[in-house]
């Protein structure tokens, strides 16, 4: 293939949009309305597409792994966000060591799971 690939945007659902709207926003990223059921949420240069669509077989088999540079402050981070406060079905699941690496979990207020990880 001769194209320079630029982003990859997965495609997330949620179960309240609304929710999941200021979910996101709160964790950091900032939000393009793209129509009335549909945003892109951005940060640097990664990006996804939230609609407000819900299924559940989708939604909970949905992986989003996002690399970090280190994943002892950014779990501090989303501790000092107390998302799990705010979004009673968030859940925040600690640091987990591995041989490939470490990661930190977060199931957004859908279900939708995501990893926060370092490579080695």
């Amino acid at each position: 293939m001769s194209n320079k690939i630029k982003s990859i945007r997965p495609f997330i659902g949620s179960k309240d949009f609304e929710i999941s709207r200021n979910f996101y926003k709160d964790l950091g990223f900032e939000e393009i309305i793209l129509g009335p059921n549909f945003s892109v949420f951005k940060t640097d240069e990664i990006a996804f597409y939230l609609q407000d669509y819900y299924a559940k077989e989708w939604i909970d088999n949905t992986m989003v792994f996002l690399e970090v540079e280190d994943v002892e402050s950014y779990y501090a981070r989303l501790l000092d966000l107390n998302l799990t406060e705010k979004y009673p079905t968030a859940k925040l699941v600690p640091i987990q060591y591995l041989d490939w690496g470490s990661e930190c979990f977060l199931h957004d207020p859908s279900g939708i799971l995501w990893h926060f990880g370092k490579f080695k």
